[in-house]
C-alpha cells in the first residue's frame, strides 16, 4: 500500500470496495449498511492522519500503510517482545 496522488470521491471509493466484496462473496448485511461503516473507517483514517480530505474527496498518505493488518500486527507483536522483556 501506498499513498495516492490522485483525490477520489467516496462514492467512487466506496463502489470500488463493494465490488470487490461481491466478488468474494463476503457482502452482508445490505449496502447502506455497508456504506455507513465504510464511511465511519474511512473518517477515522483522516483523523488518524492516513488519508487526507479535501472537500468531499480523499487521498492516502505515504503512512496508508499503517492501516493494513499485517502492519498491525507487527506492531503488536513488537509490543509483546517489548512487554516480556
Amino acid at each position: 500500500m501506498k499513498g495516492n496522488d490522485e483525490f477520489l470521491p467516496f462514492n467512487g471509493l466506496f463502489e470500488s470496495v463493494y465490488e470487490n466484496l461481491k466478488e468474494k462473496n463476503a457482502v452482508s448485511g445490505g449496502e447502506e449498511m455497508l456504506r455507513l461503516r465504510a464511511y465511519e473507517k474511512l473518517q477515522n483514517l483522516v483523523t488518524r492522519g492516513l488519508v487526507e480530505k479535501e472537500g468531499r474527496k480523499y487521498r492516502g498518505t505515504d503512512r496508508i500503510h499503517e492501516a493494513s493488518s499485517e502492519y498491525l500486527a507487527a506492531q503488536a507483536e513488537k509490543l509483546q517482545q517489548k512487554a516480556a522483556s
